[in-house]
């Protein structure tokens, strides 16, 4: 396992962009699967983008055009642009990692290491 934190939430209005940095820490972390889900209140955890050891992206359909998930392999950290946002992208965004060569991570049980959340509140 590795220890993740989040970074770059915070109150935007609707149209404008964030950018979520996922540090982490441990070892091979190009070796690692990442993925960014979320969570509004009252509901469960959803998947929003993954990206594979070998650069591959995987974008929820509601996300896709308007969020691009990154890695910078030099700099243990995974990032997520999201641009045109809008009201129902308010959630908690979560970071996580699991130890996958060949995985995609579309699933959260797939994650064996979670980071600690980043408030994303976008008012109309």
């Amino acid at each position: 396992q590795v220890q993740l934190v989040e970074s770059g939430g915070g109150l935007v209005q609707a149209g404008d962009s964030l950018r979520l940095s996922c540090a982490v820490s441990g070892r091979r972390f190009s070796r690692y699967v990442m993925g960014w889900f979320r969570q509004a209140p009252g509901k469960e955890r959803e998947f929003v983008a993954s990206i594979s050891t070998g650069g591959e992206a995987y974008y929820a359909d509601s996300v896709k055009g308007r969020f691009t998930v990154s890695r910078d392999n030099a700099r243990y950290t995974v990032y997520l642009q999201m641009n045109n946002l809008k009201p129902e992208d308010t959630a908690d965004y979560y970071c996580a990692a699991v130890w996958s060569p060949s995985g995609r991570g579309l699933l959260p049980n797939e994650y064996d290491s979670w980071g600690q959340g980043t408030q994303v509140t976008v008012s109309t």
